[in-house]
């Protein structure tokens, strides 16, 4: 048991299907508030913020007052909007770089788009010290001959993708390219669609889920849906129906926010688990029969793809320089197709039986 809970809270810690790592501060300036710096200004006013990381923040035009960045010495006035963008993570300098390999899709001199294959974890995490994308990153961007300091900042980071979760992620090359993409996926103007394979059958071809997500309020060590919103943070998601098997369905998921776990959890509180999604019930037989030929041949599914069904397979949005549109499209895995192939022969070649 103790594994396992420690094995969950790794999961958390490094991620989901698609996890911002950025949050937003907003306020505004009192009227009677006098004239002073903004960098003092914040300093005293957002807790656990030193003047160093709020001079780090204005740099990197992570700090807009009425929509546009400022400098350190701009002298805040009253009902200035005052936007922050927060890194939600503790800094770690403590990467050491290493040769893994990687699927790049595309680079230049602020991005790089990564094509992650299932079983990775994206950032070093409880349990997982090394062997992660950030220290192939670390490898592949810095000096190969010394692999004793690590090359790429946290702030390379916008968002990640779970460990068994396979798909897109963008890096940000540079603090520019970062602020701008971190923007946009706070503005849902980025292009996020993911295939994911779930129990049971939909009445409708699509639909929106909204509701809450926030930590379990027994189980700490995973996540729950809040659909009265008095807990956790606000989550959306878009779905719709791909393709039916009876028995499980194939779903195109779009994030307007991303939030930890938000697929499985909004997919499990509609009833709709990811197939052999261990964590939200989806790791056992949901939907189907009872006859032991079909048992057996959910059983084999598992076998061919040992993970929850979930690919971030389309992602676009504005090139940060060029301001270019930019889109990518990754190839399904060969597990998930092994496993859909598999589906499509087993309801043609049978009809549907009495369910349970």
């Amino acid at each position: 048991m103790a594994e396992e809970l420690l094995e969950l809270e790794d999961e958390l810690e490094n991620g989901d299907g698609s996890e911002e790592l950025y949050e937003k501060i907003n306020m505004v300036v009192d009227k009677g508030q006098e004239p002073i710096r903004i960098d003092k200004f914040l300093t005293n006013r957002i807790e656990g913020a030193t003047r160093n990381k709020i001079q780090q923040a204005l740099d990197g035009e992570l700090v807009l007052v009425n929509d546009k960045p400022v400098k350190a010495n701009y002298k805040i006035r009253p009902l200035d909007r005052i936007v922050v963008f927060s890194n939600k993570n503790p800094e770690n300098t403590d990467i050491i770089p290493q040769e893994i390999p990687l699927n790049i899709v595309f680079e230049d001199e602020d991005i790089m788009i990564i094509d992650k294959p299932a079983g990775l974890v994206v950032h070093p995490g409880c349990g997982n010290r090394d062997g992660t994308l950030v220290n192939g990153l670390s490898w592949y961007l810095g000096d190969k001959t010394q692999a004793t300091e690590p090359v790429i900042p946290r702030f390379g980071l916008v968002h990640r993708i779970d460990k068994n979760t396979s798909g897109l992620l963008v890096i940000a090359k540079s603090e520019k390219a970062m602020s701008d993409l971190a923007k946009q996926f706070f503005d849902h103007t980025v292009h996020r669609r993911y295939i994911a394979l779930v129990w049971g059958d939909f009445e409708e071809d699509e639909g929106t889920v909204v509701a809450h997500v926030g930590r379990h309020q027994r189980l700490r060590k995973i996540m729950d849906a809040y659909p009265d919103g008095e807990y956790g943070k606000e989550a959306i998601t878009h779905y719709r129906v791909l393709e039916r098997f009876n028995y499980v369905t194939m779903v195109e998921c779009r994030l307007e926010t991303g939030r930890t776990h938000q697929i499985r959890v909004h997919m499990q509180h509609i009833g709709h688990s990811l197939f052999n999604d261990e964590t939200y019930g989806g790791n056992r037989i949901v939907k189907g029969t009872i006859y032991t030929k079909y048992k057996q041949f959910v059983e084999n599914c598992f076998s061919i793809m040992p993970r929850h069904a979930l690919h971030a397979q389309q992602l676009g949005f504005i090139h940060p320089r060029t301001r270019e549109q930019m889109y990518f499209e990754s190839a399904m895995p060969a597990d998930f197709t092994g496993v859909l192939e598999k589906w499509k022969r087993y309801i043609a070649a049978r009809p549907l039986q009495d369910e349970e």
